[in-house]
């Protein structure tokens, strides 16, 4: 039967197909950029505060924080390019934010292990002057001759050489006899690079040389005695954090402590081979600080492979003491055939 005009049911259209809710806002989507987020800020902890998550001691790690600045600096252009694109392009903010704020907060952490190194304490003035001077020769390979020139232009008090044995020590002395320095070698035997010697001006009188004992690595040198008074200087030269030494290095890192933390006034100088960004070099100089440090000058490169990257190599030669003796100043030398510099330094000592 055929509906009259006028009451026919009007046809309904079917309903257009709505689009689907953008993932791109969506819960899961979030919850993959955050997690992003939180392993690229992981990813540059590492990389840049090993110390502070705890595996500075380990492995590569122990090597590239030596180069924290750098780091630092590579880590700050890379925030500098996501905060240009989150500026210029709307749809890249909340994409990229979460990675920037990440990156920024390991670029404040790791700048703030920094900043005490470049800011100066003030000079001492009260206390006799004690100079120290410290410096690898880098398998004996050092020109003997510049250094005997340094050491007379500067006429340290005492004098800390590692990688030095009895064939350094009998091409140095020579030079420098003339000017009233006594010496003495870790070992008479072996080569230079498994030696320590240590020099002493005759203005100090009459003092005592130990050497250190147990050490599979170059053993230490103790001075003692005489115009010393109480105290100890040591010459030091700790292993590398290389892969086969690791269990040698964090030994000398602990062994510090028998000066640092030993209740008698002492000086620690040498290539300890290790920076202040180092948890176990600062765990084991608690009690002693770092001459650089306290003059500002903490981030002043003390080694480098090449002569082309030698302003940029890390600050692995200290002059360390105990509480009471305080640098006046502090710089580095030059000296043909190491890649070490020479370090110069006046403590105060009551």
């Amino acid at each position: 039967m055929t509906a009259p005009p006028g009451q026919l049911d009007p046809i309904t259209p079917p309903p257009l197909p709505q689009p689907a809710p953008s993932a791109r806002h969506g819960p899961g989507r979030l919850v993959v950029r955050y997690a992003a987020a939180l392993l690229f800020t992981a990813v540059a902890a590492v990389a840049a505060i090993p110390d502070v998550v705890g595996v500075d001691h380990r492995g590569p790690f122990a090597r590239a924080i030596a180069f924290r600045p750098w780091i630092l600096v590579l880590g700050l252009v890379v925030l500098v390019v996501l905060a240009a694109l989150i500026a210029s392009r709307r749809r890249a903010r909340a994409a990229l934010a979460p990675f920037a704020v990440g990156l920024l907060v390991v670029l404040l952490a790791g700048g703030a292990t920094l900043v005490p190194r470049v800011v100066a304490d003030p000079v001492p003035t009260a206390g006799a002057p004690l100079k120290v001077l410290a410096f690898n020769t880098y398998f004996g390979e050092a020109d003997p001759a510049e250094l005997a020139a340094l050491i007379t232009a500067e006429r340290p008090d005492l004098v800390s050489i590692s990688e030095a044995g009895a064939p350094f020590r009998a091409k140095l002395m020579p030079l420098v006899e003339s000017q009233g320095y006594r010496s003495n070698v870790s070992s008479e035997s072996g080569a230079d690079v498994d030696g320590v010697v240590a020099l002493v001006s005759d203005r100090l009188g009459d003092v005592r040389f130990t050497g250190g004992e147990g050490s599979a690595h170059p053993p230490y040198l103790e001075i003692t005695g005489g115009g010393l008074g109480e105290v100890t200087f040591v010459a030091f030269h700790a292993a590398a954090p290389t892969y086969y030494r690791f269990p040698q290095w964090r030994d000398d890192m602990a062994r510090l402590a028998t000066w640092c933390a030993g209740g008698s006034p002492a000086i620690v100088a040498g290539d300890l081979n290790a920076t202040l960004d180092h948890s176990l070099l600062r765990e084991g100089m608690v009690g002693c600080t770092d001459a650089a440090e306290q003059r500002g000058q903490g981030l002043l490169s003390t080694w480098s492979p090449t002569e082309g990257t030698r302003l940029f190599g890390p600050q692995i030669d200290h002059v360390l003491s105990t509480a009471g003796i305080d640098a006046e100043t502090f710089s580095v030398h030059e000296i043909a055939g190491s890649d070490h510099r020479a370090i110069l330094t006046t403590v105060r000592v009551p």
